[in-house]
């Protein structure tokens, strides 16, 4: 190979290996938790086979998907305080960076956590005033 065709392979291969290795994450996150749903219902279907009676905080611990997906009473104000965290790290990073270009695309990209930070911190808001 000669250099005109590994310049070329570099932007390839800089947009490629993120993707592959963000993919491969999230592969193997779905992978784990559906290898542990199937235990748990293996280890349902065992009990009940051999007559045993589950314990009661074994069937608590075992949520619907309605109940796993109900947010907790902070939820919103955690993740609305990091966003608020990032977004202000991020235009802190283009005020302190010292060059004049960056200071307002750094800034306008911080504005983006910030901002919806402030909605989730809003949200937290309105749902502890009505009693939720």
């Amino acid at each position: 190979m000669d250099v005109e065709h590994l310049a070329l392979l570099i932007p390839i291969l800089a947009i490629t290996v993120p993707l592959l290795v963000l993919g491969g994450v999230v592969g193997l996150v779905t992978y784990y938790r559906f290898r542990r749903r199937r235990d748990v219902q293996e280890t349902i279907r065992v009990a009940i086979e051999k007559g045993q009676e589950l314990p009661t905080e074994f069937l608590e611990t075992i949520q619907s998907p309605q109940e796993a997906a109900r947010p907790r009473k902070d939820q919103d104000l955690r993740r609305g305080v990091v966003l608020i965290a990032v977004g202000l790290g991020i235009a802190a990073f283009g005020a302190l960076a010292g060059e004049e270009d960056a200071v307002r695309p750094l800034m306008g990209i911080g504005s983006i956590p910030f901002l919806i930070g402030v909605a989730l911190t809003a949200l937290w808001i309105l749902r502890t005033r009505r009693g939720q």
